[in-house]
C-alpha cells in the first residue's frame, strides 16, 4: 500500500530545495539574462525551455545510478568539471567582448542581434546539463531525500515537477527582462550587462575549478 503522507513530505522537501536552487544566481540565470537582453522574448523563452528540459537529463542519470558513478569516479567527475568550466569560460569571454550599439538600433524595438531557435534551446540545455553543481544536487536529492523504496513512477513525477518548475521560473524571468520598458533600458546598456554577465560566467568557471582542484 502506498504511503501518500511519506511522498507528500518527500515532495515538499524536494520542492523547497529546488526552489532555493533554481532561484539562486548561477549559470542558468546568467545565460537567460544575457539572451533576454541581446535577443528578445522568443529566444529567451526558448533558452529557458532548454534549461528546463535539461532537468530530465539529470533526473534520468540520477535514477539510473549514472550520477553516482560520475561522482565516485574521479577522472570522470574531473572531466565533467573541465568541460563545464570550459563552456562557461567560452560564454564568458564571448560576452566581455560585447560592444556598444548605435542609438538608431536602440530606438528600434526589435532585438539588436539574433540567433537560431535551435541554438537558443541548445545553449540553455547545455548550460544546465553540464553544470557539475546540478549533477551533485540531483544526486543528493535522489540518494538522501528520496527513499530507496519510493516507486520509480513517483520519482519520475518528482523529476517532471522540477523540469516544469524550472522552465516556468526562467520563462517568467524572461518575460520580465523582455518587457518593453525593461528591455529598452537593458538594450541601451546592453554591452555593460553583457560584460558583467561575462565576468560572472568566468567567475563561476574559476570558482568551480578552484573549489574542485585547489581546495
Amino acid at each position: 500500500m502506498l504511503d501518500y503522507s511519506q511522498y507528500g513530505v518527500e515532495f515538499l522537501t524536494i520542492a523547497f530545495a529546488h526552489l532555493i536552487a533554481v532561484t539562486s544566481p548561477g549559470p542558468d540565470f546568467a545565460i537567460v539574462m544575457k539572451y533576454s537582453i541581446n535577443y528578445g522574448k522568443r529566444i529567451a523563452l526558448l533558452t529557458s525551455l532548454g534549461v528546463g528540459s535539461a532537468i530530465f537529463l539529470h533526473v534520468t542519470y540520477a535514477l539510473a545510478g549514472i550520477g553516482l558513478v560520475i561522482s565516485t569516479t574521479p577522472w570522470l567527475y574531473n572531466l565533467l568539471i573541465i568541460v563545464a568550466s570550459s563552456f562557461l569560460l567560452y560564454l564568458g569571454f564571448g560576452a566581455i567582448r560585447s560592444q556598444p550599439v548605435s542609438e538608431q538600433k536602440i530606438k528600434d524595438s526589435s532585438p539588436v542581434r539574433s540567433i537560431s531557435s535551435k541554438k537558443a534551446f541548445l545553449m540553455g540545455f547545455l548550460t544546465n546539463g553540464i553544470n557539475p553543481k546540478a549533477t551533485l544536487f540531483f544526486l543528493a536529492l535522489f540518494t538522501v531525500v528520496v527513499d530507496i523504496n519510493t516507486p520509480l513512477v513517483i520519482k519520475g513525477l518528482y523529476g517532471l515537477y522540477m523540469a516544469i518548475a524550472t522552465a516556468i521560473w526562467f520563462c517568467f524571468l524572461s518575460l520580465i527582462l523582455t518587457h518593453k520598458r525593461v528591455q529598452h533600458f537593458f538594450q541601451a546598456n546592453a554591452y555593460i550587462f553583457d560584460r558583467v554577465m561575462g565576468v560572472v560566467m568566468i567567475g563561476l568557471a574559476l570558482n568551480i575549478l578552484v573549489n574542485e582542484f585547489l581546495l
